[in-house]
């Protein structure tokens, strides 16, 4: 199984690592291929999403996913659901192409592991209340986690070299569970791999 997941950029690739992690433990078999395909400009909108969906198609993988935030800084999407249904739309009908979207963005699903972020800060500075994809355009996931980051003093907030040190040998099953479109994204792959999706 080859899998071509297109991704917003640098954040989304560090990902991919612990996402071939979680899918070694439970894909019986062999792994999918996965190839990220980052844009660094955000999820092509349009035709362009669905030019770049038939070449992903056509160069031989059997799926492909796209992965977008709902918070682009442009207040493209409404919600996840909205992302997906529009990525639906500039595709078209085509079966293989399995649109996902963060609620809101990304580093939501980094906020179910709260203890790890205060003990890389080194500040006991609260996580933000509430479901993590709640965590809205208001005051992103990323703004919550700078902060904790900014009290601590300990290290400067870089978003790749935290979101892989945040995520380094935790199961993604825990953030699946606070984080519905997380699961969502998880299932989609675990089905196409034949392998039993999370409850």
């Amino acid at each position: 199984m080859r899998i071509a997941i297109i991704v917003e950029g640098a954040t989304e690739r560090v990902f991919i690592r612990h996402l071939k992690v979680f899918l070694r433990e439970r894909v019986p078999g062999s792994m999918p291929h996965l190839d990220p395909f980052p844009t660094d400009h955000g999820i092509p909108r349009g035709d362009f999403l669905k030019r770049d969906v038939a070449r992903l198609l056509r160069d031989g993988n059997d799926a492909v996913i796209a992965l977008t935030d709902v918070y682009d800084g442009q207040m493209t999407f409404k919600n996840a659901d909205d992302a997906k249904s529009k990525m639906r739309e500039w595709v078209g009908d085509e079966p293989r192409f399995h649109p996902h979207s963060a609620q809101y963005e990304f580093e939501a699903w980094l906020l179910p592991y709260w203890p790890r972020i205060q003990e890389l800060a080194g500040h006991n500075k609260k996580a933000p209340a509430g479901a993590p994809e709640n965590v809205n355009h208001n005051k992103p996931p990323s703004h919550y986690i700078r902060e904790v980051f900014r009290c601590g003093k300990r290290r400067t907030y870089i978003k790749t070299r935290e979101a892989n040190s945040i995520l380094e040998g935790k199961d993604l099953a825990v953030a699946a569970k606070a984080c519905p479109e997380l699961r969502d994204f998880l299932n989609t792959i675990l089905t196409l791999c034949g392998a039993t999706p999370l409850s």
